[in-house]
């Protein structure tokens, strides 16, 4: 197994890490914790992907393997999200449906002998909600603090609050580019279900 493979491997070895630690309530900054180790998964993502087409390491492993790493660490903080309400369900549910639809295509493409590489749209999506996931771990982060009396926020409820809405506004835009993706994934695919 390659250098990029064994990234992307590890990417999702750390994924129970970082949701151990998301929920661990008891364990002090754990927000932190989580979103440093969310962050770290999410970096081989870009480092693996940077190495294969830097060294020629490319491998239909790799094309099927990374996306399938982000969807499970996305995926797993998502779930952490709706858990501790941080989430919005039905926000959540589109995604989840998007990926559902897409792993789909690429099953009917590789019955096909063909391999469905991650295309911009798609990458883009996968940015949005690492964004969304890192910046609603560091929002809670603050909010943690206050709560430990490491120190006080004025007006905390309505910091809370704010903190809530944009939250719920960077899981919106990551669901736009899921759904807008999915569509881009089928329009592109839609060979796949013709020769059916």
């Amino acid at each position: 197994m390659n250098l990029p493979n064994k990234l992307t491997v590890l990417r999702v070895a750390m994924v129970p890490f970082f949701v151990f630690f998301a929920l661990a309530a008891f364990v002090p900054h754990h927000f932190l914790i989580a979103g440093l180790l969310f962050g770290a998964a999410s970096y081989t993502d870009h480092l693996d992907g940077k190495i294969a087409r830097r060294d020629g390491l490319i491998t239909n492993f790799g094309k099927l393997m990374d996306p399938l790493a982000d969807k499970i660490m996305v995926l797993s903080a998502l779930l952490c999200f709706l858990k501790l309400g941080f989430a919005n369900v039905v926000l959540v549910l589109l995604i989840l449906v998007r990926e559902f639809a897409v792993t789909a295509v690429r099953q009917l493409a590789a019955e096909s002998g063909e391999v469905v590489a991650a295309n911009n749209w798609g990458k883009a999506k996968t940015v949005a909600e690492i964004v969304a996931v890192c910046v609603i771990f560091a929002m809670q982060w603050v909010l943690e603090m206050h709560r430990m009396g490491l120190y006080t926020l004025p007006a905390f409820e309505t910091f809370a609050a704010v903190f809530g809405w944009a939250g719920e506004a960077l899981v919106a835009v990551a669901t736009v580019f899921a759904v807008a993706s999915g569509l881009v994934y089928f329009k592109d695919n839609a060979r796949l279900f013709r020769d059916r």
